[in-house]
Parts: structure tokens; sequence; C-alpha cells
């Protein structure tokens, strides 16, 4: 039975009648599956079973992934052991391994009680078995990864039965695999011990099942006894009514005694009357409460819906005696709070406004990833729904993207409010709260600061007295501080005044305004970190751009970079002085933004560079970078860690101003464009080739010559593509705006952009213009040399009269030094036509070509040697020197300065 307070009792039912007293319990009643105590019986001796049965399947698994496991070990362990033992690679390459390695094998393997150990030649054909009839047959395994030196474990059904074994290769010093070795043994030896343990372990298990259900007929008994025979939805159903009566009714409840003792006080009750946590049995006079509903309480007489006022509510009361039909003596009141169905109205109102305000909030702030504008959206949000004015202070380090600095003045970043002609700190303005305002108290401590009358708070006026007055003047009369945190930062403080409306703020604003506050600085925060990793991308980029173009007189040229709307991203352009006067142009896109893509346009800008001074052909030089980016991916997917490089396009272009030739190759990107002199536009039939990275396909290049002056134009996707329109509109596009163009290469820049851009472009954008000068006939000396070193003489007097014809009498000397070397090593090392061309340009430029691929190589030559000291010599001599290779041979050519 279920005793009430003050000492009766309530009698247990099976139906939602009256209650009927419940059988004696027993075991047998423990036992029904309708009481909670049999349930309680039957689902902890099922749980009991299953964790046995688990314990014992899992320990079975266990004992045989053990045995596993030390079947593989040891068989690597054997093979191991006898493959790297002394004299089997004799063994095996005498006339009989049979004879000689039979033995030894049985020795081991009984020695180490596996159940064979075999040898075999690299065909996988046995030299050894415990069963000698099988010697001389092909080895039942795997023994692929063994031939390439690596160890095999595997489980197979074997000639033995099923077993695991091992294959470990046979090396020699060199790491030629002349032989395997395999050892193995059966499951059935190994099983045994699982075998052996399975009558103890169900033994075990068996002993415990008994005496877990003995256990729980004993706790299930006393259940039964204390719960008289009840099942769950009964006693269920019985609680749901004493937890709705007490606590799930929005009236306070009170149960007294006959003595005037409380009993029972649900927990409105106790809001309503404020009573004391320890209420419960005092006497209700000793409470507390006012005299009349003390009377009220104690007397135990009949009220209906008696109004009495307590503190600042009014009270109903409703009370009733409980010995009614002969039930305990007492009574039980009832108390309804009026007060608040009239206030309930307003509360509503106000509380639906506020959630407005935060859903608009929620949608409002953050709509940019700047921090000047997200503060911005606060200040402007919150007034005038929330406050009059409100000021958003930052820290200088917040708005450049870095974290706060603390102990530093902040700068007012946003103003919101209905007046312009406030005292308010104006945007821009550096603020240095003083430690007694209510702005430095928030930040001091991290939490938000209340000052619900400025009229008589002395510590906000010690900033400036003068506008405090001021703002007094127009009314401010509260203020909230909320410093914006996010995590451990503090990014600065937001404060909220009120002037216009008479309520100052309460607990309740200071509330709203923390979530306000802490939405914003999320926002905020996001904002600050883009803005430091757009700085980051930002200078990345730049320093992997070229900041200034080489001297050079082939080409003159201009370019424009304009990064996207969504940031920096991988778009890249080159200009590469190459010998022989000649220049590479170099244009090339990865696909994206950020810091990933300017990361990966400097390491390819970086390979571009050191493959342009191997003085490759375009298509050569695009098919190593495809193999560098191919490298790049297997790497970059092997740490897993970041993105491959995906849809990398590169354009590459020599241009020689000697023949006014240009070999050009691109690799997935857009072809370049050509301005002849006459104005008429055309784009190079150039083979696209794969992107970068692909592989699987050569590329090819297209030789051209262009008039000198034509231009050469070339560009990433961003200037012809975009989401709303076609390539082919692109391209017509930029033919027009090639037509219209000045002649000037800066001229040509100006026009394409101002006549393809009416906004920031959505994509990168790398234009470079170049138009073609070509070195004069009269700057070009070239002769023929026959493979007879007498002729070296006549050459070098052909070319110091060329030199005396060009002003050069001082390089003369040293001009004829590194030809005489070069042309020597022509005639010694090389092969006929053998050629000699010098070219005055920036700077005197002497070539050697011949008809080998043989390069020399600088080195230096010992006391007693006869010669090699040539190319030290020319090294020494010139400023630059080198070796290209053409489709015919070579060339040697060195540089020196022109005086």
């Amino acid at each position: 039975m279920v005793r009430l307070p003050g000492g009766s009792e309530a009698r247990p039912t099976r139906s939602p009648g009256r209650l009927r007293r419940a059988p004696a319990p027993g075991l047998r009643s423990a036992l029904s599956r309708r009481s909670l105590a049999g349930q309680v019986f039957l689902l902890q001796v099922a749980v009991v079973l299953l964790l046995v049965l688990a314990a014992v399947v899992a320990l079975v698994l266990q004992a045989r992934n053990d045995n596993s496991t030390e079947a593989r070990n040891r068989s690597v362990a054997v093979a191991g052991a006898f493959a790297n033992s002394p004299g089997i690679v004799q063994a095996l390459r005498a006339p009989d391994p049979t004879a000689a390695l039979q033995p030894r094998a049985e020795a081991a393997r009984k020695a180490a009680d596996m159940d064979f150990v075999v040898v075999m030649n690299t065909d996988g054909v046995r030299y050894t078995h415990p069963e000698r009839d099988r010697i001389g047959r092909e080895f039942v395994g795997t023994i692929g990864p063994a031939l390439a030196g690596r160890t095999v474990t595997e489980e197979i059904e074997g000639t033995l039965g099923p077993l695991t074994q091992a294959v470990v290769p046979v090396e020699t010093s060199d790491g030629t695999v002349v032989g395997l070795v395999s050892a193995g043994i059966t499951t059935d030896r190994l099983g045994g011990a699982v075998h052996r343990q399975l009558p103890l372990l169900l033994g075990t298990a068996a002993a415990a099942l008994v005496l877990a259900t003995a256990g729980t007929a004993l706790v299930s008994r006393r259940l039964l006894r204390q719960t008289h025979g009840l099942g769950p939805d009964e006693l269920a159903r019985m609680y749901e009514h004493h937890d709705a009566v007490l606590h799930s009714v929005r009236e306070g409840v009170l149960i007294v005694g006959g003595e005037g003792t409380l009993l029972l006080a649900n927990d409105e009750a106790h809001r309503l009357l404020d009573l004391p946590a320890d209420a419960e049995g005092r006497r209700v006079r000793d409470l507390g409460l006012d005299p009349g509903t003390a009377r009220l309480l104690a007397s135990g007489r009949v009220a209906t819906d008696e109004v009495h006022r307590v503190g600042e509510l009014l009270l109903a009361v409703n009370q009733r005696p409980t010995d009614i039909r002969g039930g305990p003596p007492g009574s039980v009141a009832t108390l309804r709070d009026s007060t608040e169905l009239r206030a309930l109205s307003g509360r509503a109102e106000t509380t639906r406004e506020r959630l407005d305000l935060l859903y608009d909030a929620g949608v409002g702030i953050g709509t940019s990833l700047d921090v000047t504008r997200t503060a911005e959206e606060l200040a402007r949000l919150t007034v005038p729904r929330f406050a009059d004015f409100a000021t958003v202070d930052l820290s200088d380090a917040v708005l450049t993207g870095g974290p706060p600095e603390p102990g530093r003045p902040l700068r007012r970043t946003a103003v919101g409010g209905l007046a312009t002609d406030t005292a308010l700190f104006a945007p821009g303005r550096q603020i240095d709260f003083v430690g007694s305002t209510p702005q430095a108290a928030a930040l001091r401590t991290g939490r938000a600061v209340l000052e619900p009358d400025l009229n008589r708070a002395r510590g906000w006026q010690a900033q400036d007295r003068e506008r405090a007055a001021r703002l007094l003047e127009h009314g401010v009369h509260s203020l909230v501080a909320v410093p914006l945190r996010t995590g451990a930062l503090t990014l600065g403080v937001v404060t909220f005044w009120r002037a216009g409306r008479p309520e100052p703020f309460d607990a309740d604003d200071l509330a709203l305004a923390e979530e306000l506050v802490a939405r914003a600085a999320v926002s905020i925060d996001n904002a600050r970190r883009y803005t430091r990793e757009h700085g980051l991308a930002v200078t990345l980029q730049r320093s992997l751009l070229p900041r200034t173009l080489p001297e050079q007189n082939a080409l003159e040229i201009a370019y424009r970079y304009l990064p996207a709307r969504a940031g920096v991203g991988g778009d890249w352009f080159d200009v590469l002085p190459l010998s022989g006067a000649r220049v590479a142009l170099v244009v090339g896109d990865v696909v994206g933004h950020g810091l990933h893509a300017a990361a990966t346009m400097g390491r390819l800008r970086t390979a571009v560079h050191n493959f342009s001074a191997l003085d490759l052909a375009p298509d050569e030089l695009l098919a190593l970078l495809d193999e560098l980016v191919a490298r790049i991916d297997q790497d970059e997917e092997a740490a897993g860690d970041s993105a491959p490089v995906t849809g990398a396009t590169c354009l590459y272009a020599i241009y020689d101003p000697v023949s006014r030739g240009c070999t050009v190759a691109r690799a997935g990107h857009p072809p370049p464009a050509l301005v002849h002199p006459d104005g008429r536009v055309e784009f190079v039939d150039v083979p696209a080739g794969p992107p970068l990275g692909l592989g699987g396909l050569p590329f090819e290049a297209t030789e051209l010559r262009p008039a000198e002056g034509s231009r050469l134009v070339l560009y990433t996707d961003g200037l012809i593509e975009d989401r709303e329109q076609d390539i082919d509109v692109g391209l017509d596009e930029l033919r027009g705006a090639l037509a219209a163009a000045g002649p000037s290469p800066e001229e040509t820049c100006r026009a394409v952009l101002d006549a393809r851009l009416t906004d920031r472009p959505g994509d990168d954008i790398a234009l470079l213009v170049a138009r073609t000068r070509a070195l004069g006939a009269d700057r070009v000396a070239e002769w023929p040399v026959p493979a007879d070193p007498a002729a070296v003489a006549g050459i070098r007097g052909q070319v110091t009269r060329r030199l005396s014809a060009w002003g050069l009498e001082e390089l003369a000397f040293t001009t004829e030094l590194i030809l005489s070397e070069l042309v020597t090593n022509a005639i010694r090392h090389g092969a006929e036509p053998i050629r000699v061309r010098v070219l005055y340009d920036r700077s005197l430029i002497c070539e050697v070509a011949d008809s080998t691929s043989t390069a020399p190589h600088l080195r230096y030559a010992a006391m007693t040697d006869e010669g090699g000291r040539g190319l030290f010599l020319v090294a020494q001599l010139a400023e630059r020197w080198g070796t290209r290779y053409t489709p015919s041979g070579k060339v040697i050519w060195a540089e020196q300065p022109v005086p």
C-alpha cells in the first residue's frame, strides 16, 4: 500500500475503478509477467544470459584470433630464420638443392614444431617437403609479392588441410631473390587449446547464470513486496496522477495536517507563498505568511475562490477538508495567481517582440565578411527597437584581421541612433576607456554591465565629463555595456543607450543584449578571420607574382592582373629572358581561390622558372610541368590533408628576335591572340593539349613568324569566360577590343579591360601583351667553321673586325679567348657542320653550334692534367654561359656585358 501524508493508506488497484488490496507477495507472484517484479526478474535473467553467451563467444573468438596471430607470427619467424640462415643461398645454387636442404628443413620444422618448412625456387617448385612425394611439385600459395622482396602471410586450404603459411624471399647480398622459403602450421594443431578450454568456460558460465538467477529472484521478491504486485502500467498511472496534481498544474497545492502542520507543498505553492526550503513538517503559522492566509490554512475550513493579497500577488484560495469519507484529518488547499493572468498578455507581446528581434539579428547581422559592415548592421538593427543609441567599439587589430590586443585603446567602428547631434564619439575615433566606466568593467570581467540610472552613476562620466553632461541633456538615462566575446577573445565592446523611452534597462534587457551581442560576435569574428586569411593570401600572391619585368629588347611588354571578387586565386604570368636574346612568355591558371590556389601557383611558377633555365622547347617544358603536377597530386593524395592540383592550365611561348620566329604550346589554356601591324586580329590555332597533371597525351607546339610590330596577347580564361555568357561570345568581344586598341601594349591592355570589364571580375584575370621587335641584321654576325683547328685563328680575326665595327674593341681580347675555347671544343668533340654566331644586343652573345648533343661540363683540372681548363676560363670571363639543344644538335653560348 502507498502511505499518504497524515497516515492514510491508498489501496492498489488493477482497474480504473476503486482500489483493491493486492494478493500476498510470493515467489510465484514475483515470476508473474504481469507484475513489475516479474518483468524485472525476466529482464535481468535475460540480460545475464546474454552477457554469459557474449562472454563465451568473445573468449572463443579471441582464442581463435590469438591462434591465428600466433600461427602467422610463428610462420613468418620460422620462414625468415631459415631464409636468412647461413649457406641457404649456396644450397639453392647447388646441383642438387633437395639433398642439401631437405635434412635442414626437416630439422627446422621439428625444432619449431611446424607442420612444414618448404624451400622452393623462384618458379614455385618445391625442393623440400615433409612428404617426399610432394618434392618437385608446384607450391600451393601466393609467391608474387615474395618475388618482389616482401613477406607474404595467408590462410589457405593446402595439401595438409586448412593452414596458415608465410612465404619469405631468400635474397643475395645485392637484394636479388634466388629462392623462397615457406613455413606453415595447420589449424588443427593450434585449435586444440580452444576445445580444451571450452568445457571450463561453459561450466563457469553455467555457474554464473545460476548465481545471477538466484540473486535476481531475491531482488524480485523484495520488489514485489514494495510494489504490492502492481504492474508497470498501474504504477505509472498512479505516479502520473500524483505528479499532475502536485507539479503539472499551474496552481499551488498545500496539504495541511489536522494539527496545522504543513505536510506537502508543490513547486508552485513554494513560489507563490515564497516558502522556505524546509517548510514541510513545520506549523503553518511559523512560515512567515501574512496573517489572513496563515489563519485560513491553519483553520482547515472550507473556502472557495477566497482572494488574499500575498506581497504583490492576488491569490485565489480554495480549501477542502481531507477527513470526508473516513480520510485522515487535515485539509487540501489550492492557490491560483490571478495577477499573472492580467500581466500575461503584456508579457506575451514583449516576448514576441524580442523573439522577432533575435530572428532579425540572425538574418540581418553578418551578411558580409566585412568587420565594419557587420558592426554597422548590429547598430542599425538594435536602434530603435531595443535602444535609442548603440555604439560598437573594436580593437584596431580586429579591423585588420588580427587577434585583439588587450589593454590597447579601441576604435569607434559603428554608431546607431535616432539623433545626429548627440555627444557620442563619431566613428573612427580612438577611445581609451577609463577604468571606472561600464565599458572598461565589461572588457575587464568579460560580463555585461547594467547602469539603470546614469544620473546617479558617476563612474561613466569620468571618461569625458563634458560629453557626459551633453548626453544627460539629450535624455540619456540608462545603458548596457556588453563585451564582444568569442571563445577566449574579447574583440571589443557594444554599448546600448536609452533616452527616448522612460523605462530603464532591466535584467531581461540585459539578457537580450547579451544574446544579440553574442550572435554579432560570431559574425564579426568570422569577418575578422576572413580579413586575416584574405590578407595572407593577398600577401602571398603578391610575393609570388613578378613585381617588375626583366630588361630585354626582344619585346615591348605591358600587363595587367586583376584579382576576383572572391579573393586571390591562381592566375600568373611571367617574362623570362633566354639565351640568344630570346624571351619566353608564360601565362598560367590554377582553378580556385584562396591560399591553396596561390601556393600552388607559386609552385608552378617556380617550376617554370627552373625548367626555362634548361632552354627547353615549349612542348618539352609543358611535358615536364605535367609530370611535376602529377607527382604533386600523388603527394597530396598520400598526405590526405590538402586538395590536389585540379584544373591547372599553362601557355608557354618563346620569341626569337633574330629569326622573328615564335614557338607556342599550351596545356588546356585559351589560345593566344595575334594582332598584326595592320590591326587584323586572329586567334592562333595552337593544339590545346590536356590540362596539367592529367598525362597520357603529348603536347604539340606551333611555329609562328609574326611581322615586326605585331602584338602577341596572352590571357587567362577569366577575361573571356563568364557565368552569364558563352566563351565564344567572350572571344568575339576580345577580338573587337583588340581591333579597336591603340598600337602600344599599354593602350591594348587599357582598351581590352575597358571593353570587357564593367565590374570587378568573378574570376582572376591575367593579361600580357607583347609587341615584337627584330634584332637588325647589322647586329648579327655568323660564320661557318671548318673542322680544322687551324681555322680558329681566322674566326678570331673576323670576330675582332666585327667588334671593331660595333665599337666594342674593349671586348675583343676576352671574346677571342671565349670563342677559341668554344670553337676548339666543337672541332675536337663535336661534328660538322660547325657555325659561330655573334649577337650584339643588351649584351654581347657568342654562340658555337655543332651537330652533336654531347654537352661539355665544367670541372677543375688537376695540376698534371694537360687540358680541362677551357670551360673554367669561359665561366670566369663570361657573365653567363650555357648549352641549349636544337633539333640538329646543340649550341654553346656565352654572354658578356657591354660597356
